[in-house]
């Protein structure tokens, strides 16, 4: 009889016996940064919009003060989530288990759909690398902004080609640095 602590262990383990390998990290500065501006930012809006004599009227004018001043004490506790969530993948963003290529903790892609790795840039001009997956769309993935990216573009759409030519069959006309 398995006791309960061995039950929620295999419960938790999503890819069985597989083992999972890494193929790109992030950058540790730019998560801690980033998390820090969000409270730093947070505090300093509280700051502003908490006016009163007594506690009620304070916590009151905080939440229900200025619209736009609560919305953007909103904003930086979102931004601080997200740099969070990063800081919790950091070390293992992009790996795949050989069936399945995974993206920090919320996007996966089955490897025998991806096609190509490519560099492209977003809307505001930052580097990302983007992947194309064949599951009839025409829109690539974004895979890792190269500022967050802690080792070089090649390596990752290497790794990323490497794995998927591995599904494939024998790999073809991949250099993994």
């Amino acid at each position: 009889m398995a006791s309960r602590r061995g039950r929620a262990y295999l419960g938790a383990m999503s890819n069985g016996d597989r083992r999972t390998i890494t193929i790109a990290r992030l950058k540790p500065k730019p998560l801690a940064a980033g998390q820090m501006l969000c409270l730093l930012a947070f505090g300093v809006l509280v700051a502003m919009q908490a006016r009163g004599d007594t506690a009620g009227e304070v916590v009151r004018h905080i939440l229900f003060g200025d619209v736009v001043m609560t919305a953007l004490m909103a904003a930086a506790v979102l931004g601080f989530v997200w740099f969070r969530r990063l800081w919790r993948w950091r070390a293992a963003y992009v790996r795949h288990d050989g069936v399945t290529l995974y993206r920090g903790g919320s996007a996966r892609w089955p490897l025998a759909l991806v096609r190509d790795v490519v560099l492209a840039k977003n809307g505001m001009g930052i580097q990302t690398l983007r992947l194309v997956v064949d599951d009839d769309s025409e829109v690539t993935r974004e895979l890792v902004k190269l500022a967050m990216l802690d080792g070089s573009a090649e390596a990752v759409k290497g790794g990323v080609m490497f794995a998927a030519a591995g599904m494939r069959g024998v790999p073809s006309g991949v250099t993994v640095n």
